[in-house]
């Protein structure tokens, strides 16, 4: 099993798209990818999980690890398209996570300036597991 991720720059926010699953074995590309992300931008890093297969309670929990990394920086992690049951294992410390139903919804919550279209910042990233 495979997880991809590209990091695209919308202005004010960033939006890190996984695809995949995001369970044990690729809980170190994901790290990897967050913190190719803190090399760019100063917004909020929105984790756009639509195309997500689905993750692990571990790989949930290194998304609140991603979030409290962030919040370090003086960044903000949220969620857009939580699979499955909606459900998120709490780490039990940490900042609060924002999950949005969708990519758009996430994008409008920042208002109309990241509505118009995406920059690529850099090359597509894709991470193979294994």
């Amino acid at each position: 099993m495979t997880i991809e991720w590209k990091y695209t720059d919308h202005g004010h926010v960033g939006v890190l798209t996984l695809t995949g699953h995001l369970g044990m074995e690729a809980i170190d590309r994901f790290v990897g990818a967050v913190g190719w992300t803190l090399a760019r931008g100063s917004g909020p890093v929105i984790v756009d999980l639509t195309g997500l297969l689905g993750w692990s309670p571990g790989g949930q929990l290194a998304v609140a690890d991603a979030a409290r990394r962030l919040a370090g920086a003086g960044r903000r992690l949220e969620l857009a398209a939580i699979p499955a049951d909606g459900s998120l294992v709490p780490s039990g410390t940490g900042p609060e996570i924002p999950v949005h139903p969708d990519l758009a919804a996430a994008l409008a919550a920042h208002g109309p300036a990241v509505l118009p279209g995406p920059r690529q910042d850099g090359p597509v990233a894709r991470r193979p597991v294994g």
